[in-house]
């Protein structure tokens, strides 16, 4: 590696890294001994996430170029930001994958770009860069794409044919929003290439019933990014139009990204001395709720109350706001009421049915199968369990009970650092 592909490398990986959207999953993409480096097996998570088994695993997270034609005001490569630019070509990006694999830094390649003269002329060079790795190096690792907003259908679909998966960000979640901070964008630009992907992955799976031998088309879907914080959505927007997403068979994963201030002269942003991270967090506890406990956007968030509470989480709000529905009895009730029960998790709720077949469950041996006993003493019903229920209390009384356990564990946790920044 020159020391001039050093410096662009740390640019444009700098640059890359306000992009969240960047784990795998449901792809699997084996090596071959004959011919072919490198595998995606598992579907587990990329980029500085961990696998079941504990392993950590990285990728490339770069950007091809970020020189923008667009202004986003959100954006810290905006044309008009006087930063560091580069641009790498597409041998050269190949090459830097090729060798950091080699030498067991990562085991893949995230790849985003600023915009440069068109849409199309962007996502040929990225499009490019995927081909070269899987028909000219033999790369089998894990790929992900960013499809450029606006780029045509015949683009999206050559490079569906090379990526595990693709993603389109619409960042900000109302329109009227993104056309006051991205005067140059517009939604229909962003659904269009997640039509096209989507699409493109019904008309492949309807191939390869016919056609074992039919190549893959993204097998790991498409994602999505929104930016929390930049405008003045509430949390019920957003969830409503990631429950949106979620309907589409394709999309796997919606991630929120809280807004960070990079760019502060701007007049159209909101003034902020740090990222939202506490907001970005129950959003997220919020997306599981409607991803793996059959939670819907309106049960979590409502017109009554239209942004998630900071303090407690999203689960907990709505069982304290929905008293009538407790106790439940972890003996009797059907597993969709036990996944409501603050304190259980997918886990524990399965192994709660299945262990109740063969005996009466008490305290114990939730606390043994994993349930939160502080937090689901007050949701529950097993026998000999005194605790008093939110039905039979306020759900003030059992939310300052938890609140204050939490804050007290907090004090008391000698690993909590604590910065004293004077008076």
């Amino acid at each position: 590696m020159t020391e001039a592909t050093l410096n662009k490398l740390k640019i444009l990986a700098e640059a890359a890294k306000y992009d969240v959207s960047c784990s795998s999953s449901g792809t699997v993409r084996r090596g071959r001994k004959d011919d072919g480096v490198g595998n995606t097996v598992g579907g587990v998570g990329i980029c500085h996430s961990f696998a079941d088994d504990g392993r950590c695993i990285s990728l490339l997270k770069v950007m091809l170029t970020n020189v923008c034609m667009y202004d986003c005001a959100y954006c810290i490569n905006r044309r008009s930001n006087d930063v560091p630019r580069a641009t790498l070509s597409v041998s050269e990006l190949v090459e830097l994958t090729m060798e950091f694999y080699r030498r067991n830094y990562i085991e893949g390649l995230f790849l985003s770009s600023g915009v440069v003269r068109n849409p199309d002329y962007t996502m040929e060079r990225l499009v490019k860069v995927a081909q070269d790795l899987r028909t000219v190096h033999r790369f089998n690792g894990y790929i992900h794409l960013k499809s450029i907003p606006g780029a045509s259908r015949e683009l999206v679909n050559r490079a569906g044919l090379y990526a595990d998966r693709m993603s389109v960000n619409i960042e900000i979640p109302n329109e009227c929003s993104l056309k006051y901070l991205a005067p140059e964008k517009d939604f229909k630009s962003v659904y269009e290439p997640m039509g096209f992907i989507r699409q493109g992955v019904l008309e492949n799976k309807e191939d390869r019933r016919k056609f074992r031998s039919a190549p893959r088309f993204v097998p790991a879907g498409q994602s999505t990014q929104m930016i929390v914080g930049a405008s003045p959505e509430h949390d019920r927007d957003i969830l409503r139009l990631s429950s949106a997403f979620y309907s589409m068979p394709t999309m796997r994963r919606v991630y929120y990204s809280g807004y960070v201030p990079v760019n502060t002269y701007d007049a159209r942003l909101p003034v902020l001395k740090q990222p939202p991270l506490i907001r970005e967090n129950r959003l997220y506890q919020a997306d599981w709720l409607m991803r793996f406990y059959n939670f819907t956007a309106d049960e979590i968030v409502d017109d009554a109350h239209p942004d998630l509470e900071l303090d407690i989480d999203p689960k907990l709000s709505w069982a304290l706001r929905h008293p009538e529905f407790f106790p439940v009895d972890v003996n009797r009730a059907d597993y969709e009421s036990i996944l409501r029960i603050p304190g259980v998790g997918v886990k524990s709720a399965t192994l709660i049915v299945n262990a109740r077949r063969f005996r009466r469950l008490n305290s114990e041996h939730l606390r043994k199968i994993g349930v939160v006993m502080k937090r689901a003493r007050y949701f529950i019903t097993c026998g000999e369990l005194e605790a008093p229920c939110v039905a039979d209390v306020s759900p003030d009384y059992v939310r300052r009970s938890l609140t204050a356990a939490t804050g007290k564990e907090r004090d008391n946790n000698p690993l909590q650092l604590t910065i004293d920044f004077g008076s």
